[in-house]
């Protein structure tokens, strides 16, 4: 078996570099031949996977978080070669979101391995985004409004370590402020006033967050999560039940299944899909039935 295996030394707080030769090891003990290509900068790995020759490989593999499993499969999509080989995913990053629906949490990347050694791929939906004239793909999650809000505070003081994020959420919540959207899910359409709304074919969101507790990966559908506006006290109560999948009890909380979306809002709203920061409403989103294979339990 050989395997082009994408891997981002920075994940997991430069942990990722540390125990490459453990990694390479590991496969070599499974018998599995692996050609790493290493990313040195932001969406590199799309780059080396657009410009690989898959045809070569039995897999297509992401060693990191969510965000090197995005720059994997845009690369994959972007890749104009046939017969595409399977994907795969060695959680060494701290997102791990996709990885939980393996039923691997961060670091373990040896239970991956097993996993991938077994060749047993599975046929699952992916997502085609597309904002601002170009288009892009995910496996997980995107997410409009809120959680993307606090993504933009955190980028401008992530030199805080674990710290940024509380406070990006806490900054947030000071400021709330809904937005208006409109809403078109396989052509009906919908108009809220809301906080966020996240496109979900998975059911978590920074591993620990379960935003979508009856997303399936291949069922053809996307489940939208929608928060309309309420107080802060309101959205400070709301938020920690996400954790388990609650929020959705909540009625200021909506879920729809749609297999293809259109959002506008009233003020341009910056996306994050799978942890990335980009792109802009207005967006329209496909799901892809059973559009990729993935190496699964």
């Amino acid at each position: 078996m050989k395997l082009l295996l994408i891997y981002n030394p920075e994940s997991g707080g430069k942990r990722a570099a540390k125990i490459l030769p453990e990694v390479k090891s590991y496969f070599e003990e499974k018998k599995i031949y692996v050609e790493v290509l290493i990313t040195e900068y932001s969406w590199h790995g799309i780059e080396l996977v657009k410009n690989a020759n898959l045809a070569k490989y039995e897999g297509v593999i992401a060693a990191g978080g969510d965000g090197t499993l995005f720059e994997t499969v845009n690369g994959y999509y972007q890749n104009s070669g046939a017969n595409k080989p399977p994907l795969g995913l060695l959680p060494i990053g701290t997102g791990n979101a996709f990885g939980k629906e393996l039923g691997l949490t961060s670091y373990q990347w040896q239970k991956a391995i097993d996993i991938i050694s077994e060749n047993k791929p599975k046929k699952i939906d992916s997502v085609r985004l597309t904002t601002e004239g170009k288009t892009y793909h995910y496996l997980n999650i995107m997410g409009i409004g809120f959680v993307a809000d606090v993504g933009v505070s955190v980028e401008k003081i992530k030199s805080l370590g674990e710290l940024s994020y509380l406070l990006g959420v806490l900054y947030q919540i000071a400021f709330l402020k809904s937005f208006k959207m409109i809403l078109i899910m396989d052509g009906k359409t919908v108009q809220r006033d809301g906080i966020f709304v996240e496109i979900a074919n998975t059911r978590y969101t920074g591993s620990t967050f379960i935003m979508a507790p009856d997303a399936k990966i291949d069922d053809g559908y996307l489940d939208i999560i929608l928060a309309n506006k309420a107080s802060r006290g309101r959205i400070i109560k709301l938020l920690p039940t996400i954790f388990k999948g609650e929020h959705v009890l909540d009625e200021k909380v909506e879920v729809f299944k749609a297999k293809k979306i259109r959002i506008e809002t009233d003020i341009p709203k910056v996306l994050i899909p799978d942890g990335e920061l980009f792109g802009s409403t207005p967006i329209d989103v496909e799901c892809l039935h059973k559009d990729v294979e993935f190496f699964w339990i």
